[in-house]
């Protein structure tokens, strides 16, 4: 075979080598994937923090957990800005003790009640419009893991600011570091009463 020829073949195959990457490249990608159930990504309508301060590091999450159910009788709260604060799949629960039956009322066997953010708004919104309430955070003892973060937020609850604590208790708070910021994954508490007091240890 001459050098011609060689040159021709060479050729030819360079230009077939061209054709097929740009037929490759033409080919359309196939569809994209759905978000991944229960992620982040599936909930595109859930709202943004309103602040960056709000969630930027685990005291300024909870310092804004606090601060937005806290307020006077009829001041509305922001509840866009509460739900940002969690998870869209986040949860908060109430644990409650068993209670002995009085003539007054009956025998209540121990429980603990789940709301999403949107249940505990619907449950709560109303009582916020008629009582104050103000929840702040006596000591707060954090244990962290890679992107998990573990708080046990020893509370008090009053009913106007100044007022005298009419409740106490814990608030176990789970949270996940993701996408450059901080989310509450879940909040459960139980309080003080008759037979169950705070420990000294929770309160410093």
């Amino acid at each position: 075979m001459n050098l011609s020829r060689c040159l021709t073949f060479g050729m030819l195959f360079a230009n077939l080598a061209l054709t097929a990457g740009a037929q490759r490249s033409a080919t359309p990608a196939g569809p994209a994937q759905p978000p991944l159930l229960g992620s982040l990504a599936g909930h595109p309508s859930w709202p943004a923090a309103k602040k960056a301060s709000d969630v930027d590091t685990v005291d300024h999450l909870l310092a804004s957990l606090y601060d937005v159910i806290s307020g006077p009788a009829g001041k509305a709260r922001d509840w866009d800005r509460f739900r940002s604060l969690f998870l869209p799949d986040g949860r908060l629960a109430v644990i409650r003790p068993d209670i002995q039956a009085t003539r007054a009322d009956p025998e209540r066997k121990g429980d603990a009640v789940f709301l999403s953010p949107d249940m505990y708004v619907e449950r709560d919104d109303t009582y916020f419009k008629t009582h104050g309430f103000f929840e702040r955070s006596i000591a707060n003892r954090v244990e962290e893991f890679g992107n998990l973060v573990h708080v046990w937020s020893t509370y008090e609850s009053r009913r106007a600011e100044h007022d005298q604590p009419f409740a106490r208790g814990v608030n176990s708070i789970q949270i996940v570091h993701a996408q450059g910021r901080f989310w509450l994954a879940s909040v459960l508490w139980d309080e003080e009463r008759s037979g169950l007091t705070l420990p000294e240890k929770y309160l410093k």
